[in-house]
């Protein structure tokens, strides 16, 4: 990804400070300043942030590390985000179709970006700040048994509760796509 120049760094920077405001309840007891600090001493982190917030990622910080400090920011648009959907899991996935294939890999997607795709727990976590996915869902990381028999799972929520399904990795439909989060 290319080099971000100033203006378009303090936009971005702006767009998270005040997604940062506006979700307190997101991140009770960290400070902007915090996570300032450590975005002006990382600055590959802004890059990824670019691309979380380009594919409607929204992405916010949703916890700090005890002992590291280390800030982690999650995709928190309310749906999966836009430009991360109709997606299959991952490439083995990809390979295997003969037709229709899609455009590319939640896992190869998410792996170039330069984050993670959420486990069950942290999905689980996620949906405790906010209602998200009530409308679309998200691939999640899949256990290596579920997948080796060509299986796997994501996520949504649908009557005020967290639902885990599976599907064949191979699958895609334009309302699934994919969250993930960065350590900073």
């Amino acid at each position: 990804m290319p080099v971000m120049k100033e203006k378009e760094r303090d936009k971005l920077l702006e767009t998270l400070e005040t997604r940062f405001a506006k979700n307190m309840h997101r991140h009770k007891g960290i400070t902007w300043a915090e996570v300032r600090a450590r975005l002006d001493r990382n600055p590959n982190a802004l890059n990824t942030l670019r691309g979380m917030e380009a594919s409607g990622g929204e992405p916010d910080v949703i916890g700090i590390g005890r002992k590291s400090g280390e800030v982690t920011f999650c995709d928190c648009a309310a749906q999966s985000p836009a430009g991360r959907r109709s997606l299959c899991y991952d490439r083995e996935a990809l390979n295997a179709r003969k037709e229709n294939k899609p455009k590319g890999s939640a896992v190869e997607d998410a792996k170039a970006m330069g984050i993670e795709l959420l486990t069950e727990e942290q999905y689980r976590d996620l949906q405790n700040l906010d209602e998200f996915d009530t409308k679309t869902s998200s691939w999640i990381q899949t256990p290596t048994d579920v997948r080796a028999l060509g299986g796997a799972l994501f996520c949504d929520r649908r009557y005020n509760k967290v639902f885990v399904y599976h599907n064949g990795a191979e699958s895609y439909y334009a309302a699934r796509g994919f969250r993930g989060l960065l350590h900073v």
